[in-house]
C-alpha cells in the first residue's frame, strides 16, 4: 500500500510540474513567433494533451475494442468543454479573439457533421470513414501551418526573450511528465482505492475518467495561473476536435466498429438520442458567443457546469 500511495503523490509532481513546463514552452513559442496563444493552444498544445487518449485508443483498437474510441471521444468533448473550459471561464471570464478562433471551430462542426451524420445513418464507423477523419486532421493542421505563416516574423524582428531550444524542451519535457505523472496517478490511484474496496464501476467513473482529461485539466490550469486564459480555450477546442478527427480516425482506421448500445433513454439508443445531442449543444454553447461577442462570460461557464453535472446524474440513472 505504501509503494502505491508513494507513486500516486509522484504522479501528482510530475503532473503539476510537467503542466508548468509545457505551458512556459507553448507561451514562449508564442511570443517568439507572434502568434496568437489561442492558436498555439489548438494546436501544439492540443496535440501534446490528447497523445494519452490517441495511444489508448490506438492500442484497445489493435486488440479488437475499436468500440471504445466512440465512447471516448463523445465523453472527453463533453468533459472538456462542460467542465474542464467551464471552470476556466467561470474563474476567469474575459476577450477572446473571434477570428482565430473561426479555424479550429469550423473544423470541428465539420468533424462533427460527419460522425453525427454516420451515427445516424449507418451506425458503422467503416476503414472509409477514419481515413476521412484522418484526412481531415491532416487538413486542419494544413490550414493551420499556413495560418501560422501569415503571423511569423523575421527572426531579427522576433521578440527572444528564451532560445528557442528552450522553449521546445520545456514544451516536450512537458508533455512527457503529464502523460507519465497521469498515468502512475490513474494506475495506482486505482490500486488504492481497490485496496479501499472501492467498487470497480465507481474507479471506472473516477480515477479511470479522470486520468485521460488529466493533461487538458492541468494545463488550463497552469495557462490560468499564468494568466494565459486564450492558451486555455484553445487547448480545449483544440483538444475536442483531435478527439473526434485524430483519436477516433486511427481506432476506426485499425478497427471498424458498430455503435455501441450500453443504454436506452426514451426508447432509443442513450448515445443517439442523449449523448451526442449533449455533446453538439456544449460545443456550441463554448464557441458561439465568443465568436458572436468576442468575449466569454462567467454566465456561459456556469451553463456549461450545470448541463455537466445534469448530464453526470443522468447517465447514473439511466
Amino acid at each position: 500500500m505504501l509503494i502505491p500511495v508513494l507513486l500516486f503523490l509522484v504522479g501528482l509532481v510530475l503532473l503539476i510540474k510537467g503542466g508548468d513546463w509545457f505551458v512556459d514552452g507553448a507561451t514562449g513559442l508564442a511570443r517568439r513567433f507572434h502568434i496568437p496563444e489561442l492558436l498555439i493552444g489548438a494546436t501544439v498544445v492540443s496535440v501534446g494533451t490528447t497523445l494519452p487518449e490517441v495511444m489508448v485508443s490506438a492500442t484497445s483498437a489493435l486488440g479488437g475494442h475499436g468500440e471504445i474510441a466512440y465512447g471516448n471521444a463523445i465523453g472527453s468533448v463533453i468533459c472538456n468543454a462542460a467542465l474542464i473550459a467551464a471552470l476556466t471561464i467561470t474563474l476567469r471570464p474575459g476577450p477572446v479573439e473571434g477570428k482565430t478562433l473561426r479555424v479550429p471551430v469550423f473544423f470541428f462542426f465539420a468533424a462533427a457533421v460527419l460522425y453525427v451524420g454516420v451515427a445516424y445513418t449507418t451506425g458503422y464507423f467503416s476503414r472509409i470513414v477514419g481515413v476521412v477523419l484522418l484526412a481531415l486532421f491532416l487538413l486542419y493542421i494544413t490550414v493551420t501551418v499556413v495560418q501560422v505563416k501569415k503571423n511569423l516574423k523575421t527572426a531579427e524582428e522576433a521578440e527572444e526573450e528564451t532560445p528557442l531550444l528552450k522553449d521546445l524542451g520545456f514544451l516536450i519535457l512537458g508533455a512527457a511528465l503529464i502523460a507519465i505523472g497521469a498515468r502512475l496517478l490513474v494506475d495506482n490511484g486505482t490500486l488504492i482505492a481497490q485496496a479501499l474496496g472501492v467498487p470497480e464501476s465507481v474507479i471506472a467513473l473516477t480515477f479511470v475518467a479522470l486520468g485521460t482529461s488529466l493533461p487538458e485539466l492541468v494545463t488550463a490550469i497552469t495557462s490560468l495561473a499564468k494568466g494565459h486564459g486564450a492558451l486555455s480555450l484553445g487547448n480545449i477546442i483544440g483538444a475536442n476536435l483531435f478527439n473526434l478527427v485524430l483519436v477516433s480516425g486511427i481506432s476506426v482506421t485499425l478497427s471498424p466498429f458498430s455503435i455501441p448500445q450500453n443504454a436506452i433513454f426514451l426508447g432509443q439508443n442513450a448515445s443517439l438520442v442523449f449523448d451526442i445531442p449533449v455533446m453538439l449543444a456544449v460545443m456550441l454553447l463554448l464557441t458561439v458567443p465568443p465568436l458572436v461577442h468576442g468575449k466569454l462570460t462567467r454566465t456561459q461557464g456556469v451553463g456549461l457546469l450545470a448541463i455537466y453535472a445534469a448530464f453526470c446524474v443522468m447517465q447514473f440513472t439511466m
